[in-house]
């Protein structure tokens, strides 16, 4: 691990506020500076846990990412500024990185994370934090964790709401312990369609910051066997215990997922089937709608997302009250049902069939293909 004379005049006067606390001192700075972090993501939660993790000293830090810096990332993903709009994520975040610390090698992935290059790129580091925001994602890194045996620093948020835990093999719970299975795309909306609190991410992504640094360190009681929970509208926290599961498929008595493959085939196998639903694109329903047919557009997004833009002689009623509002509809009508990017809708069609309706047509990528494809004009957030 090195010792601490490897630490430079120039990083002994960075870190002074490190080297004065016992639990860190020269040789906690120095295991810091021979650390290899991996983060995968670079948004809300990366954003703050990379600069921390930079700022902290921690000698290599890795980047996953591949898409590019967009200015509603802004709100939260505070490692951007209005200069990287349009810019490549993982380029803007490891400038950012290294001009903050000069002294971490950044280590640039961009490239989108799967089931053929998981393995080598977590292989390098010593602890992985997730950053992701998509269940797939979620599970194939939790999975390769496990079969690396690397710890997994977890974290998400939603809204006003966030959580956070450690998950280490052969020391209790992986994430597959806690959510065995991956729910269906329609039952928890992704922060572009339910929306988050910006600062959920800092308060989150620093703990998971917070997390990793102590991994390294070998110092105090990481969240290994715990899940943290967040609500910042009640200014509350507390932390559930969770346990290893012995029938976990990947980290139980008789694994099934032995290979980074079958953590893939796994959540496609275990997704709920998912009903089959009429789509119809912008550009057909502005035909249909131009040569004068009948049609009752319904927007089930919430009430400040209508406000803000909504397509014209529609009628809101929010997804969460649309199964006490059914009456309000003439099952006859030809329906067309939009919210912002088509998952939303889906499940409102779930709802309007169960409750007998027969005619009803789901806007194929919701008024943002709208605003894309037809009225370019339109602003949608």
């Amino acid at each position: 691990m090195g010792n601490d004379c490897e630490l430079s005049q120039q990083e002994r006067v960075r870190y002074s506020r490190h080297l004065i606390l016992p639990e860190v001192g020269a040789r906690g700075q120095t295991r810091l500076k021979h650390g290899k972090v991996l983060v995968v993501g670079v948004g809300g939660l990366g954003s703050p846990a990379i600069l921390y993790l930079a700022a902290s000293g921690v000698g290599t830090l890795g980047i996953v990412d591949f898409d590019a810096v967009e200015e509603s990332n802004l709100q939260r993903q505070i490692i951007f500024d209005s200069r990287d709009v349009g810019s490549s994520k993982i380029v803007a975040a490891a400038k950012r990185a290294a001009d903050l610390n000069p002294h971490v090698r950044l280590v640039k992935h961009e490239e989108k994370l799967g089931a053929k290059n998981v393995l080598g790129i977590l292989a390098d580091y010593d602890v992985i934090v997730d950053g992701t925001d998509n269940f797939p994602t979620r599970y194939l890194i939790n999975d390769a964790c496990v079969l690396l045996g690397k710890p997994n620093v977890y974290g998400s948020i939603y809204r006003f709401e966030g959580q956070a835990s450690v998950f280490i093999s052969g020391q209790g719970p992986c994430y597959r312990c806690l959510f065995p299975l991956p729910p269906e795309d329609s039952a928890i909306p992704n922060c572009a369609e339910g929306g988050v609190l910006g600062v959920m991410a800092g308060v989150i992504g620093v703990i998971q910051a917070t997390e990793a640094i102590k991994l390294l360190l070998g110092k105090g009681t990481s969240l290994a066997g715990r899940l943290l929970l967040y609500d910042a509208m009640e200014m509350r926290f507390e932390t559930i215990k969770i346990e290893r599961s012995a029938g976990c498929p990947v980290c139980g008595d008789n694994p099934s997922i032995t290979t980074v493959g079958e953590s893939a085939a796994s959540c496609a196998a275990h997704r709920e089937p998912q009903p089959a639903v009429a789509d119809i694109s912008a550009a057909e329903l502005a035909a249909e709608l131009a040569a004068g047919k009948k049609i009752f557009l319904l927007d089930v997004r919430n009430k400040e997302e209508y406000e803000h833009c909504h397509l014209p002689d529609s009628r809101l009623i929010p997804l969460p009250q649309l199964g006490q509002r059914v009456g309000e509809l003439d099952p006859q009508a030809d329906i067309v049902v939009y919210c912002k990017g088509g998952i939303r809708s889906r499940k409102a069609i779930e709802i309007l069939s169960a409750g007998g309706f027969t005619r009803v047509r789901n806007l194929q990528g919701g008024i943002l293909s709208w605003a894309r494809d037809v009225d370019p004009a339109m602003s949608v957030y």
